[in-house]
Formats: C-alpha cells, sequence, structure tokens
C-alpha cells in the first residue's frame, strides 16, 4: 500500500522511534470482529450456542470477540435472530467506554450504520431512550435496520443536522456519543478508499464539521451528563487539538480519564501542546492493539444551567385500538396499557420521556407494533425481533440444523403442521420472525430486503 507523503511524514514526527513498527503494521492481518447482543442473551448462554470455531474475547468490550477469517458469521442463522453485530473491534471502544445506565437518555449523533447505536441500546436493557441520528438519510436507513434486527424497543432514528437538534432539544440528554466524521487515517489499513478520501477532504475540513458537532452537543447535554468524543484518525488536529478547544471555550467541561487496557494507549496532549488532562483520553494504535486506529475521550458537564426541551406529546394506550388489541390478545401477552401512537395507520410505541419529534426529520419513532388494515391488524416483522419468545402465544420452535430455517430466511413457503392463524419462529429458542398458518402451509411473513440470499 502506497501512503501519502504528507501523511507519512506527519506520522514520522508524531510517532519517531515507534513509525517502523506502525509501518509493519500494514502486513498483519485485518482483524474481524463480531459483538454479542446482551438485549436476548447473555454471554453464559451464547457460550451454550457459540457456533464458530475460535472465537477471541476483545480486550476493551467484553461482549466483542475477534473471529477467523474463515467463518461466515453474516450468513448465519444467528445472524438473522439479532443475536450479535459485525463490528470491527477498534469501533466497539466508544460504545464500552462511554458509561450507559439503565434509564438514560441516549443520544448517538452521528450513529449509522448503527455498530455503536446496537451497543448502547444492549447497555441500556430497554430502559431509557436511545435516538440515534445520522444526517444521511440513506444511511439513517441502514441504521434502523440494525437497530431493529437487534430488538431495541427504545429506539428514534433520526436523520437530521446537530444544529437543528440541539434547537429542537436542548438539556434534554444524560449521555451523547459522537463518533465523529474524520479524515480517516486509523482505516488507511483496512480501506484504502480512506486514502482517496483522506487526500480529497483533508483534515481542516473534518475539523470543522467536529467543531460544529461537539458545540451542538453541549447544548444538548444536561448538567453532570457525558460526552464520548471519538474518532477513527490518527490526526492531533481532530483529536487532542480538537477537545483542547473545545475545553477553553468551555470551562463547564472536564475530561473524565479512562483505563487503557489491551495496549490500548493514553492520549497525547503533547502533540498539540494541549490541556495536561488530555492525557486521560485514549488512542488505538494498529501496532499496539489488534485493531485499526481510533481515539476515544469522555467529557462531563461540570455545572452550568441548560433550556430544557419539551416532551413527546402524551400516548395513547394499546386498549384504545381495537383492532390491534384483538390481535395483541389472541398472539401476545403484551399489555394492553402499552403506550402506543398512532402514525399515518401505522401503530408505534414510543419510549416513556422521549422529546418532542414535531419539527423533526425522524425515520422511526419507536417500536413498530404493526399497521391498521380494513379493520385488522397486521403484525410488523420487528414486532418479532423485539421481544423474547415468551411473549408470543403461538410459536414454532426449529432447531439450528433443521432444513427449514434457511428455507424460511430465504422466503419460501413451508409444510409443516400448525394451528390456523399467526405464530413466531423460532431458532434454538430465538425469534427469527413471522408466519401465518393454513391448510399445512406456513405463509412466509419475512421480509424480502432482509432476506437470506
Amino acid at each position: 500500500m502506497k501512503l501519502p507523503a504528507a501523511f507519512e511524514e506527519k506520522i514520522k514526527r508524531l510517532l519517531k522511534d515507534e513509525y517502523d513498527a506502525y509501518l509493519a503494521s500494514y502486513d498483519l492481518p485485518k482483524y474481524q470482529g463480531l459483538r454479542v447482543n446482551t438485549l436476548k442473551l447473555n454471554l453464559e448462554e451464547w457460550e451454550k450456542i457459540n457456533p464458530f470455531k475460535s472465537l477471541k474475547t476483545v480486550p476493551w468490550c467484553k461482549e466483542g470477540f475477534y473471529y477467523s477469517a474463515d467463518e461466515k458469521p453474516t450468513k448465519h442463522p444467528y445472524y438473522f435472530a439479532g443475536l450479535y453485530y459485525i463490528q470491527e473491534p477498534s469501533a466497539m471502544s466508544p460504545g464500552a467506554y462511554l458509561p450507559i445506565e439503565p434509564g438514560d437518555k441516549v443520544l448517538d449523533l452521528c450513529a449509522a450504520p448503527g455498530g455503536k447505536s446496537t451497543q448502547i441500546a444492549a447497555r441500556m436493557q430497554q430502559e431509557g431512550v436511545l435516538v440515534s441520528n445520522d444526517i444521511s438519510a440513506s444511511r439513517a436507513k441502514a441504521l434502523l435496520k440494525n437497530l431493529e434486527n437487534f430488538g431495541s424497543r427504545i429506539s428514534i432514528v433520526t436523520s437530521e443536522t446537530s444544529e437543528h437538534l440541539a434547537s429542537k432539544w436542548p438539556g434534554y440528554f444524560d449521555k451523547i456519543l459522537i463518533d465523529a466524521p474524520c479524515s480517516g487515517e486509523g482505516m488507511f489499513r483496512k480501506d484504502e478508499g480512506a486514502i482517496k478520501s483522506w487526500e480529497t477532504h483533508g483534515v481542516e475540513h473534518c475539523a470543522n464539521l467536529q467543531r460544529i458537532i461537539l458545540e451542538d452537543a453541549a447544548t444538548m447535554l444536561k448538567p453532570d451528563g457525558m460526552i464520548l468524543y471519538s474518532t477513527c484518525t490518527f490526526s492531533p488536529e481532530e483529536n487532542e487539538g480538537m477537545i483542547d478547544e473545545f475545553l477553553k471555550k468551555h470551562p463547564d467541561f472536564k475530561v473524565v480519564p479512562l483505563e487503557p487496557v489491551g495496549g490500548i494507549q493514553h492520549g497525547r496532549p503533547e502533540f498539540m501542546d494541549s490541556d495536561p488532562q488530555l492525557a486521560g483520553a485514549l488512542r488505538l494504535w494498529p501496532h499496539h492493539v489488534e485493531g485499526e486506529g481510533h481515539f476515544v475521550c469522555l467529557l462531563q458537564r461540570t455545572d452550568g444551567k441548560v433550556a430544557k426541551c419539551n416532551p413527546y406529546p402524551k400516548q395513547k394506550r394499546l386498549k384504545d385500538y381495537a383492532d390491534a388489541l384483538a390481535f395483541m390478545k389472541q398472539y401476545t401477552h403484551m399489555s394492553e396499557d402499552t403506550p402506543v401512537t398512532e402514525i399515518g395507520g401505522k401503530l408505534y410505541s414510543i419510549p416513556e420521556d422521549a422529546p418532542d419529534l414535531k419539527g423533526v426529520r425522524v425515520v422511526r419513532s419507536g417500536l413498530l407494533l404493526g399497521e391498521l388494515k380494513n379493520k385488522r391488524f397486521e403484525p410488523s416483522h420487528v414486532l418479532a425481533l423485539a421481544y423474547g419468545k415468551e411473549m408470543f402465544k403461538q410459536t414454532i420452535e426449529w432447531a439450528l440444523e433443521n432444513e427449514e430455517v434457511v428455507r424460511y430466511l430465504k422466503g419460501e413457503t413451508v409444510l409443516w403442521d400448525a394451528p390456523k392463524g399467526y405464530h413466531v419462529v423460532c431458532v434454538d429458542g430465538c425469534p427469527l420472525g413471522w408466519v401465518k398458518a393454513q391448510n399445512g402451509m406456513l405463509k412466509n411473513q419475512y421480509p424480502a430486503s432482509w432476506r437470506l440470499c
């Protein structure tokens, strides 16, 4: 791989006698990672069903594992059941280091394709509010699919600028994750396309975006709240230098020191003659860790008053929608007091204490329960993925080795004797989606765009 001369000169200046070791990292293998979905099973349960030969734990993420290049986890039925997410190991570090608590109100500001949002959702354990935003509408759709496959019931997906969100939701969030758009130097080893982007856009273009995003995030943060800022670049101007600049403008913020593990290094304030507390940030270098380049810094607001945003209007209840209630009583154990909002004939359960979404470009307002159609209710695919099999009164249980599992995931009709009506298909006890049984056949309800190819 031919690196840009300007980049080589900069890295030589920064790393000095470590430069040769850094350069040698380009000859090392590219590391593959998956992260187990603890919304659906714990690590002990995962260990019992783990189908992959040689998983090794990622040091900074206990749910993360390296897998070998000959494995094909994206073709496995467990992937379609949302039991894990494919994620580069270093990219697991921001979500692991942000101190999430169930019940938090969390914003993932630059969220697509959803790796960090799914990680946050798992740590929230279906309590609180998670807003996942991406300015790109097309990327936000991929983000939504990943959150739905993961089974998050507390997620709202938006596609807005940080500035617009800040104008709507001042002082609302307990935690904010900014995986900032950056020059991508840490991805050169993995993706040669990142080099072309670096040559086209440069560091200053990205730094200007980061300044704006950090300012808007500060507006949306509660007192004592935390911002986790991360990039996948080595550039000091986008890392220690960017945070140093932010701290000078915001004396009510401080760096919360993070503990390096597994070869992760401390931040390098000397790179930019920055505030010494930036040694409490973290740097992941590919010649020190089994992963790509990353920077992570945790900030906390220490005091200050902030404005407050309007809450989401009070929702109705499932019992207010007769057709939906009849379906849920027949096929599920869902409470008739479940909060429900109707938008365009579709029913959503929006997380309690959500912010007002009026005037915000929303991709998904919460958990899509289903759609009202001509005095009947049609359940959504994601409803089946959002709960364990115990929620459903009629399930069809298939073992992993059963050939009907693959046929179902391909969207085929399956011959199977089952009572008439809706059933949730499960693989090894984990829901995959709906079927409608009639006359010894299962009419496949698996969405075409989700199918196994």
